[in-house]
């Protein structure tokens, strides 16, 4: 197995925003990155992953936004483990959509046996995988969105787990789901999503099974784009891929939507990846 060496790639999580870019060496793809801390008080809790790596002959793009709850240290171990346990699976070229289902299973499953040393927090995940700058897969666990562009128009590859519309699942497993007036929906009063890892204390309640799509990288595919909700929260689908399109470099593009969030009054960390398909 070649060495994927480290996934840390400029970790978020300890500045109080960071910014970075990268490139194919097959084509033009390129991406970039912007994080920036929010209002709350406390450290910064959004990861990311955002690099090419060789990979068995193929070039893999590896981009992923690790939003945390409850301190940082879930999604800090997610940025170091969750990519290399998909990859480790055997049937990943064979069946990805299989690999990346039982590596989210295993990787929460450590963990929680490793909560002693993790603490009661959690995280939400969006990770993207791009093989040889053709095949893209989507996978999710949270509130962390992927949209992809075809010519400039919006289409949303993952699926935001929250708690009304998982209710059947969060009360199927004794929970129950808390609509106070000014606050968003949540899980036994606690928790705004209903999927993520680690959560020890709610876990009985929450599934951490990630949804998986994938998409063709064609010739009408303009870009990627993986965010926390601290975009997603304040800005539709179709505005984020407006404002990326206009900019050639991602990481300005990147950047932008971050600013375009925070004139949006966003509270939450904010963490956006574009990857651009086109020169």
């Amino acid at each position: 197995m070649d060495n994927l060496c480290c996934f840390s790639s400029q970790a978020g999580g300890h500045s109080s925003h960071s910014s970075g870019k990268g490139r194919s060496h097959l084509g033009p793809i390129k991406y970039g990155f912007s994080l920036v801390k929010g209002k709350a008080n406390h450290p910064m809790e959004d990861y990311h992953v955002a690099k090419f790596a060789q990979f068995q002959g193929r070039e893999l793009g590896l981009f992923a936004i690790y939003d945390g709850h409850l301190g940082d240290s879930v999604p800090a171990y997610l940025q170091k483990h969750l990519f290399s346990n998909i990859l480790k699976e055997e049937d990943f070229w064979n069946d990805p959509n299989r690999a990346i289902s039982k590596a989210y299973e295993r990787t929460d499953q450590a963990i929680l046996s490793h909560s002693p040393d993790l603490g009661r927090g959690g995280s939400t995940a969006v990770t993207a995988i791009l093989i040889n700058g053709r095949a893209l897969w989507v996978a999710n666990v949270g509130d962390s969105r992927a949209v992809l562009s075809r010519r400039g128009h919006a289409i949303q590859l993952s699926i935001d787990h929250e708690p009304n519309t998982e209710r059947g699942s969060i009360e199927d497993r004794g929970g129950f789901v808390s609509n106070m007036p000014g606050d968003v929906a949540r899980v036994n009063g606690q928790l705004a999503v209903s999927r993520a890892f680690g959560d020890k204390n709610l876990k009985s309640h929450l599934r951490s099974d990630p949804d998986i799509t994938n998409a063709k990288i064609d010739s009408e595919t303009d870009l990627l784009i993986l965010a926390s909700d601290g975009l997603w929260k304040v800005m539709s689908n179709q505005e984020a891929v407006d404002i990326a399109r206009k900019i050639k470099d991602p990481q300005k593009g990147a950047k932008q939507l971050v600013r375009e969030a925070l004139h949006r009054e966003s509270k939450d960390d904010i963490s956006c990846i574009v990857v651009r398909f086109m020169g």
